[in-house]
Order: structure tokens, then C-alpha cells, then sequence
């Protein structure tokens, strides 16, 4: 899949299309908590596999139950349709 910019008024957007995450400085950000750190690293390692099936990664990080994610397109300077699509199958995965 191909990295295609948002436009301003796509990003605008994405508050009702994925109003779990928020628009910051050019990435899509979302927060999660989970019961432990076995949930919490077992929900990485499918966003994982998930990114790789995509070719897009998140930056994230993880300490014991929670789990918070960025996704930007440095291709692109900032927030593209990999994002999106990368966002909508972690809300999946959720």
C-alpha cells in the first residue's frame, strides 16, 4: 500500500473515523491500558505482526500494563493513509 499525505481537512476528520486516537504535532496518538504486562505484550506482538503485514511501524513504547503508540509517515512528513489504515487494525486488535 502506498503512503498518500492527508489533507488538512482528512485530518480533521479523523476525530470521527478513529475517535479513539488524537491528531498531535503530525502523528496520530492513542493510549492504552491493559489488565498486566502479559496482555499488554501480547497485544504488541499482534500490532507487530499487523505493521509488518503493512510495512508501516509505530513508534510506541510499553511500560507493564500500558501501551502508547504514534503513527506518522516520515515518507511524507507527516500523517498519511498508512496511519490510518495502521490505526483502524490496532482498534481491531483492541
Amino acid at each position: 500500500m502506498a503512503a498518500t499525505p492527508l489533507t488538512p481537512e482528512q485530518i480533521h476528520g479523523l476525530a470521527t473515523a478513529l475517535p479513539q486516537w488524537r491528531a498531535v504535532n503530525g502523528k496520530l496518538q492513542r493510549e492504552l491500558r491493559f489488565a498486566d504486562f502479559s496482555e499488554a505484550f501480547g497485544f504488541m506482538a499482534r500490532v507487530a505482526l499487523a505493521a509488518e503485514a503493512l510495512g508501516h511501524h509505530p513508534e510506541w513504547s510499553n511500560v507493564w500494563n500500558r501501551v502508547s503508540i504514534a503513527l506518522t509517515t516520515h515518507d511524507t512528513g507527516g500523517l498519511s493513509t498508512l496511519d490510518v489504515e495502521l490505526a483502524q487494525r490496532i482498534d481491531h486488535l483492541v
